[in-house]
């Protein structure tokens, strides 16, 4: 049984039908992708399946629990984590009170030993701690807001397009911290419109098309499938 399986999902913006019968799962221990162009689904579905937005038809399932209309706070206290597009930091918070607004779900006495795994894996954010975190730098934030997710300890980690309008420096630190989240043991979902960075990290992957899943497979087959090259990769 896959750890988390979407099925036949649909989700309706007002009148427009934004998802369409979209279905796919994850292994537990797995980095798979949802790569596509703007405009595909791909934050909608996540929004769908942390509990953000309501399916009008289908299913979350999320460790054999059908989770499809449970609300999302309630999915974090699952082992569920999302670090939202566009990294949605508390501005006028301060690095250390982010990472702890991270930890509502954990019991106090385990907030510290949070705190020292984030800090350790993230140096910089110890750095600015006392820092407000809307003085950060982009790839600063986006630091803060995976380590604001991973202070729930989740089970499985969902990135809504980590990349975004960051520095290829940066953009190359943030995968090599997917990576080291991911051989720590945390299954991570990744929506990424860089597909060559997303397929090169990904077990797996799924490409979605207005609403759609239109192909699906091993990441490394889809970065040598030539419409994959052409429509995602600009080669």
């Amino acid at each position: 049984m896959a750890m988390l399986e979407v099925k036949n999902l649909n989700v309706y913006y007002g009148l427009i039908h934004a998802i369409r019968d979209v279905s796919f799962e994850v292994e537990q221990g797995e980095v798979v992708a949802l790569i596509g162009a703007n405009g595909a689904g791909k934050t909608t579905t996540l929004h769908t399946v942390t509990g953000l937005l309501p399916a009008k038809s289908g299913q979350v399932i999320f460790e054999g629990n059908d989770i499809t209309k449970k609300p999302g706070h309630e999915i974090v206290r699952l082992g569920m984590s999302h670090v939202p597009e566009g990294r949605r930091v508390f501005a006028e918070l301060s690095v250390y009170e982010n990472l702890k607004m991270g930890a509502y779900t954990r019991p106090k006495a385990e907030i510290a030993e949070s705190l020292a795994g984030v800090y350790k894996r993230f140096p910089r954010l110890e750095e600015r701690k006392n820092q407000f975190a809307g003085t950060l730098s982009g790839g600063e934030q986006q630091m803060l807001a995976m380590g604001r997710a991973l202070m729930s300890r989740p089970k499985i980690l969902l990135l809504d397009e980590p990349s975004m309008g960051l520095s290829p420096l940066f953009v190359s630190e943030i995968f090599k911290i997917i990576e080291e989240v991911s051989a720590a043991g945390t299954t991570v979902l990744l929506v990424e419109q860089n597909a060559k960075k997303a397929l090169s990290i990904a077990d797996r992957a799924y490409v979605l098309e207005t609403g759609k899943v239109v192909k699906s497979g091993e990441a490394k087959l889809l970065l040598d499938d030539d419409s994959i090259k052409q429509a995602y990769l600009g080669e």
